[in-house]
């Protein structure tokens, strides 16, 4: 089977958790023999050849032609350019989206060019990007026809799907790996969460990352339950790795690594932090990665007067993660909203025991671990201490874990994927 998939990023350029589950979904599906057409915005030049890449800044795009005409008039919801930055005030929001909306005589001309060069990030131009892209795919789409299925992952690749299966007449797929609810609460963004719902209603089936994210989609979206299957995410590798690093400080090492924004919950990490060194100040906390929430995690830290025994690292990636991981003695993933999080699997790579959120995907897959409410700093406290320092306790998780890792292997997720295809190929039929 050929598949034509949209993505925003891919290894070893990412800057979050959908990147690497695209990756890890596309070795799996070329595990499988599955032929894969991956359109990004921008091309890097030293991906893996696991796919038969597009560069979207190399497409030339046609735009005199109707249809695409007819495809740039459909999307109205994304007529504004820049929702996302800055961040405005409810009077200053709608001074800006009535002017955007109104006088769009520089965003068609920046859309409507023979070329267009994406950064390939997230940056105040993200929503003009997004636009092309689905004007792009609408170009690519009629260009190929050399393929079965579109994919399309998370929101800022759905208008692209959406233009491609318009232009081809091809069932789509739409995957969610998180939804506007987990990044922002229910203070959500409308455009974003209408090119979420428009994504998933002209889809033929959704993908969600786990039944945590069916139930938002169904419940927030209105989607029919049965239009939505669940796709949990995995690990490349079950594989466990042997630390190559050795803990330079006496104390134990306790980790959380992630986005510091609402969504991740690192104040409650602060909080519990504060509870386990009152009981024992022998004990380091970590808080890896940066966000919005940064400043404010630094001045509480200050305030409880824990500064001495809690460390900000910035944003990790690479041999970075695998070390912090390999000198944690325990990994926290406090996350208040988490559509999967795939970090505590790595942790059980790295032999780290793991304290997750009930509220989040992984734990609805991940049995080996410690389950608490992301509220609940008693608990999580409570589970800190216990697993420093009993060690049986540790070394049950770190087994036990191993073991279980075999089972949540990227193949066995293609394998259900290739499954899934086949049935809406053939119900198309």
């Amino acid at each position: 089977m050929r598949v034509l998939m949209f993505g925003w990023e891919f290894p070893p350029h990412i800057s979050g958790g959908l990147g690497t589950a695209c990756y890890g979904l596309v070795k799996g599906l070329d595990h499988h023999n599955q032929d894969i057409i991956f359109v990004v915005p921008k091309l890097w030049g030293d991906e893996e050849p696991l796919a038969d890449f597009v560069n979207a800044s190399d497409v030339t795009l046609d735009y005199r032609e109707k249809k695409f005409k007819s495809i740039w008039k459909n999307l109205t919801y994304l007529e504004v350019s820049s929702f996302l930055v800055p961040y405005l005030g409810p009077e200053e929001y709608q001074k800006f989206t009535d002017y955007a909306i109104h006088d769009r005589v520089d965003l068609d001309e920046s859309i409507f060019t023979s070329k267009y060069a994406f950064s390939g990030k997230y940056g105040k131009n993200l929503m003009e990007e997004v636009s092309r892209y689905a004007l792009t795919a609408a170009q690519i789409a009629r260009d190929r026809d050399d393929y079965e299925i579109i994919h399309a992952h998370d929101w800022l690749s759905f208008p692209a799907g959406i233009a491609a299966k318009e232009i081809s007449g091809k069932p789509l797929v739409a995957h969610v790996h998180a939804t506007e609810y987990d990044r922002s609460g229910e203070s959500v963004n409308p455009p974003v969460f209408e090119i979420e719902k428009a994504g998933m209603e002209a889809a033929d089936h959704v993908l969600a990352v786990s039944y945590l994210t069916k139930n938002t989609i169904v419940k927030k979206y209105g989607i029919p339950e049965e239009k939505v299957s669940v796709l949990h995410n995995a690990v490349l590798d079950a594989s466990i790795i042997k630390a190559k690093y050795q803990k330079k400080v006496p104390e134990k090492i306790v980790t959380f690594l992630g986005r510091i924004t609402f969504q991740k919950g690192p104040e409650y990490f602060v909080e519990a932090a504060k509870k386990v060194i009152d009981r024992d100040p022998n004990v380091r906390f970590v808080m890896a990665g940066s966000g919005d929430l940064l400043n404010r995690m630094v001045d509480r830290v200050a305030e409880l007067n824990i500064a001495s025994k809690f460390h900000f690292t910035g944003f990790l990636k690479g041999d970075d993660v695998d070390h912090m991981y390999a000198i944690s003695d325990v990994y926290v993933m406090p996350s208040v909203s988490e559509p999967f999080g795939i970090s505590p699997l790595e942790a059980v790579r790295h032999n780290t025991p793991s304290i997750i959120s009930k509220q989040s995907g992984v734990a609805e897959v991940l049995v080996n671990a410690i389950k608490i409410d992301f509220w609940d700093i008693d608990a999580m406290a409570d589970a800190i201490f216990g697993l420093l320092h009993y060690k049986s306790i540790s070394e049950m998780f770190k087994e036990l874990g191993s073991q279980e890792l075999k089972r949540l292997k990227w193949e066995h997720v293609a394998e259900k994927l290739v499954g899934t295809y086949e049935k809406i190929l053939a119900e198309k039929s």
